[in-house]
């Protein structure tokens, strides 16, 4: 089942998102700003009270496109496709909030979240170096939602966007 997180989710969000990521991690006090949150959304895949991965989304006023922000699965529950409910009820929110774009940016080293999102189809239109921590460069990506046309301004993949 997916829900929006609770504030009862924290430590489990918490412990998910250390066993997760080396760096660049998320602090407990961002989760709980975005419990629940008009401008931030925090959706999980529970089963039977076992939070198996998290997505984490940014909706700024006044804008056409939503951001995913982080996604975590937890080990154990890899290859069962949490990852991709989960972005499935991150496009579903999106669109019920009026966004008609999805943005976000993937470590260049993650080749998990590559094919989750290329699969899935998100198309590469730009990149940061040394966005990450640790100097890693992250590529961007993004996905039209729906029937939506691109953001006006938005450039020629390669380009970055606004």
């Amino acid at each position: 089942m997916i829900r929006p997180g609770r504030a009862r989710d924290l430590d489990a969000l918490l412990a998910l998102e250390n066993a997760s990521f080396r760096s660049d991690r998320l602090t407990l006090r961002s989760f709980r700003r975005h419990l629940p949150g008009t401008r931030g959304l925090i959706l999980v895949d529970v089963e039977r009270g076992w939070i198996r991965g998290y997505v984490l989304l940014f909706f700024r006023a006044k804008s056409v496109v939503a951001r995913l922000y982080s996604i975590a699965v937890d080990a154990e529950a890899r290859g069962q496709g949490v990852g991709r409910r989960l972005l499935a009820a991150a496009e579903r929110e999106s669109v019920k909030r009026r966004r008609t774009v999805i943005r976000l940016e993937i470590r260049k080293d993650n080749a998990a979240s590559l094919a989750l999102f290329t699969g899935a189809g998100y198309r590469r239109f730009g990149e940061t170096e040394r966005y990450y921590e640790d100097g890693m460069t992250a590529l961007r990506f993004e996905k039209a939602l729906g029937r939506a046309a691109r953001p006006r301004g938005h450039g020629t993949s390669g380009r970055k966007a606004s």
